[in-house]
């Protein structure tokens, strides 16, 4: 008997989550996924998820993004909050936490139209805290809230080869897996609501470190009078290899098909990369975190910004670094 009944346990659990992937797969009672910001992340994963088969209701500050969206078969809505009354399941793709909080919570945010039952996924890369609470408040409104940011950068936007880190309830991950899984290659659970956004700033400190030291390194190589294509193939076959050299090489002409080889546009901003490293200080100062590497990247992302070059890609600190040394 007892094995019958957690057998019928098991069959249970095992057709909810079926149930969960297939309404997933193809939005709510509605038909519908939510998707709201869709800039140099948003827009490729919002086309995506369309490349297999499901249908968008959208949202986007930018005219020119809602205009492109609408062309390629989505609805087009005014406001946060229309999305989340023709949905229940929704993406958000935002720049900063302030812009997160107002898409949620704001007037016609999300929070003000929430249905109940309605399952949210952040995928912007925020303060962990700011994930927390908007989990808290979308529990009053009998919603699940899951923080997704993501790491691979704009081509692996758009080629669905994301890396998703995941923070959020045991129980939606199987489904979320699924879905996210339409637009990347790996879906990782890390654990409550903001464990990935935990992930995701320690990913990118990492990443702003490896990005000034293989430009550091490209820079004195070349003047010592190396060829650059020369020298980042050795890197890349030793034990200097890292992302910023193998696959996003910070000097120009090394790579095709990168941010450096077309004068650092698109790609992830400096701005951006700043505003990540910013985050990454105030969890360190949060929790006691003594990372000098780390205060030394912020530090020199943010005068970049200042000096103009935010709206660069992140690798032009090798640009940078190139005509500090003339």
């Amino acid at each position: 008997l007892a094995a019958r009944f957690y057998s019928s346990r098991s069959t249970c659990f095992a057709l909810r989550t079926l149930v969960a992937h297939r309404r997933w797969k193809s939005g709510d009672s509605s038909g519908q996924i939510g998707f709201i910001g869709l800039g140099n992340m948003g827009g490729p994963m919002a086309e995506n998820l369309m490349k297999n088969g499901l249908k968008l209701v959208v949202y986007d500050v930018m005219p020119d993004k809602l205009a492109a969206m609408k062309s390629a078969g989505a609805d087009v809505v005014a406001s946060p909050a229309e999305v989340a009354a023709r949905t229940k399941k929704i993406v958000t793709m935002l720049p900063e936490s302030s812009h997160v909080e107002s898409a949620y919570t704001g007037d016609n945010g999300i929070l003000s139209s929430a249905q109940q039952g309605s399952v949210f996924i952040d995928s912007s890369t925020i303060e962990p805290a700011v994930s927390v609470r908007m989990a808290q408040m979308a529990e009053q409104k009998g919603a699940k809230y899951l923080d997704a940011p993501v790491s691979g950068g704009v081509g692996a936007a758009k080629d669905a080869k994301l890396t998703f880190m995941v923070g959020g309830d045991q129980d939606l991950f199987p489904p979320t897996k699924e879905f996210l899984m339409m637009m990347g290659k790996n879906v990782v659970h890390c654990g409550a609501v903001g464990t990935g956004q935990a992930a995701k700033i320690a990913n990118n400190m990492l990443l702003a470190i490896c990005m000034i030291g293989t430009s550091e390194a490209m820079n004195m190589g070349i003047r010592l009078g190396l060829d650059p294509k020369l020298l980042a193939g050795i890197f890349n076959t030793s034990s200097g290899r890292c992302w910023a050299s193998d696959t996003y090489n910070p000097c120009p002409g090394v790579f095709e098909n990168v941010p450096s080889s077309r004068d650092y546009e698109g790609g992830f901003g400096t701005a951006l990369m700043a505003k990540d490293l910013r985050l990454a200080q105030s969890a360190a100062k949060a929790t006691s975190t003594t990372t000098p590497l780390g205060l030394a990247a912020h530090d020199i992302y943010q005068d970049m910004v200042k000096e103009g070059l935010g709206k660069k890609d992140f690798s032009v600190i090798f640009k940078k670094l190139q005509e500090a040394s003339k």
